[in-house]
């Protein structure tokens, strides 16, 4: 079984030192699980502002750019 660790926050919610402290933080989890052979892969996403939600409910798809998500 494999699973995947995915972070979502908006990009300017931290400021450098926390940035700083997460990103040391993740790297010794990832250091910890490939130590015990279950790290598989490692890689920063796209900023949201990049995103593309596709959504499809009730037979009808949306399509949403940025960050901004339509909610009903």
């Amino acid at each position: 079984m494999k699973y995947m660790l995915l972070i979502y926050m908006d990009e300017q919610s931290l400021n450098q030192a926390e940035r700083e402290h997460c990103y040391q933080e993740s790297s010794q989890y990832a250091q910890k699980l490939h130590d015990k052979g279950q790290f598989l892969g490692a890689g920063p996403l796209h900023p949201t502002a990049a995103a593309t939600t596709y959504r499809h409910r009730h037979g009808t798809q949306t399509e949403t750019h940025g960050r901004h998500t339509r909610t009903r």
